[in-house]
This record gives C-alpha cells, structure tokens and sequence, in this order.
C-alpha cells in the first residue's frame, strides 16, 4: 500500500493502538473512521501523521484470532497466536468452568492449549491438581510452576510460539511476565483473600517479545468467557473427547441432551467421557443457541 509502512499491533487500548513498526519504532495509532476491531498480534499497514503517530489503514489477514462474546458484544483477545496459555493458581481459587471455556474458545480457534497451575509454592495444592489430572488425560499439557521462584518450567512451552495468557485476574499473568521479562517491571497487586479473587491488573493486553520467534500477549484478567459467537457445531467439535462419537447419533441433528441413542451419552454412561464434561457442553449450547 503506497505511502505505508507495515507494524504490529503491540498494545490495545480499546480506540487507540501501539504499533511496533519494522524497524522497531514504537508509534501510537487511531483506526479509519469508528472500526476499533483490532487485537494485539495484528499485522497492520500504517500512514504516518508525524513520528510518533499513526492511522491503521487495513491489517492483513489473521492465522488465529482468540476472542470472547456475549448476547452483544465481541471482545478480541489475541491475533495471529499459536498457542493460548491458560493460567490457573492454588490461591485464589480458579473456577473450572472458567478454564473449559478458555479451552473450547482455543480448540475452535485452531489455537493449541497449555494449562498452567500457578503458586504451587502457596498452598496446598493436591486437590487443584486432581482437578486437572482429567484435563491431562484429555491430551492437554498441564504445567505445575511457582512463578516467583523459577519460571524456567514454562520457558520450554514459550520458544517458537506466539502465546496469550489468559485467565481469571488474580493467578499471576503479570507476575510470570515479570519473571520472564524482569526489565519491564510489570505492576502486580496483591490478591484479595476476602473476595477470594485477584484485582485486575493488567487493563490492556501488550505484546512482548522474548526473542527472534518466541512472543508473548498479556491480557486483562478474565472473570468471565462467553462464547456466543460459536455454532453448535463448533462447540460440539471443540470438546475434544466427543470427536471419535460425533456423527454416531441415531439423530443428524442429536444435541446430546436427551436424544435416544445418543453416542455422546452412551460414551458418558459407559465411562468413555466425563459426565461433567457433558454438564458444560450442555450449559453452553443452552446459552448459544435459542
């Protein structure tokens, strides 16, 4: 695009964007007209209005993009990212359902999912970890990690990805950027035990890199992950144990609700798939469709 120059969205700010052009500038940037539809990770073209601002004229297209939705509006999270890192802790408590709706938002997006169960040097933490057994079972990687003391367990899952932290506020996203990038000297807050729920941190997401092919995407916390945007045939798919069952059904169009002969709930009644796993595919197909 003639008198442009290609960047990267490196922070969101709702209406106004920081770009990191190729040559390393960090500029400020407005979109054309009223669109506010990019997310960090975004590939855009930029027109310079001066040196330190900018207009985004257009993006190129997204190999990913991880987002959020409810009954009325969408949330971008995360563009151009290969892999959404869940981060869970021992203290505050997580919510489960929480967690499996990051992980059906990642499973349809095409983005691969690593669980991280943060703090582990708090409190005990037997029962979180029993609580993710299942999820490692079901083919996710589940890394234990004390952030504070040694981030090196997570280093091993970040090299040559693009990753986006996800998660409710509260389970250390600032705190392992920080640990991973010490420079930057991220501001944390400390968790709120009355509420049993961390105060938000980090109020827009930013693009950090940690070398040539390995990038990071911290993003605001997290207290709740619709998912409206998804068919049913999307949802049905994003669980991953239901794949070798969909298509079975007596029924082209079974919901997996109460339908007879349903091979999703033969599969659960023969202990092939998590009954409470299908409780979340429930509950979410009641919330996406009418």
């Amino acid at each position: 695009m003639s008198g442009t120059q290609q960047g990267t969205v490196t922070a969101a700010y709702g209406k106004r964007y920081g770009v990191e052009l190729e040559d390393g500038r960090q500029i400020s940037c407005v979109t054309r007209g009223k669109k506010n539809d990019l997310a960090c990770g975004d590939i855009v073209e930029v027109k310079l209005t001066d040196a330190h601002e900018g207009v985004v004229e257009s993006f190129k297209p997204r190999s990913s993009l991880l987002y959020r939705s409810n009954a009325y509006k969408t949330k971008l999270l995360a563009a151009n990212v290969t892999q959404a890192v869940i981060v869970l802790a021992t203290q505050p408590s997580f919510y489960e359902a929480l967690l499996n709706r990051c992980l059906i938002a990642a499973e349809a997006a095409g983005i691969q999912a690593l669980i991280i169960l943060n703090k582990c040097d708090l409190a005990e933490n037997d029962d979180a970890r029993r609580a993710l057994e299942r999820y490692r079972k079901l083919g996710y990687r589940v890394q234990p990690l004390s952030a504070k003391q040694d981030i090196t367990p997570l280093k091993q899952w970040l090299n040559g990805h693009t990753s986006v932290l996800v998660g409710q506020s509260g389970m250390g996203k600032s705190t392992i950027v920080n640990a991973l990038l010490p420079e930057l000297k991220i501001r944390t807050q400390e968790v709120s035990a009355v509420l049993d729920s961390g105060k938000h941190t980090t109020t827009a997401a930013h693009l950090y890199h940690l070398g040539a092919d390995s990038h990071l995407i911290d993003s605001p916390g997290l207290q709740e992950f619709g998912l409206h945007h998804l068919s049913m045939d999307q949802l049905e798919k994003a669980f991953v144990e239901f794949r070798p069952y969909l298509g079975k059904c007596r029924f082209n169009n079974c919901r997996h609700l109460k339908e007879p002969d349903c091979a999703v709930i033969q599969a659960v009644n023969e202990g092939q798939i998590e009954p409470q796993r299908l409780s979340y595919y429930q509950e979410l197909l009641s919330e996406i469709t009418p």
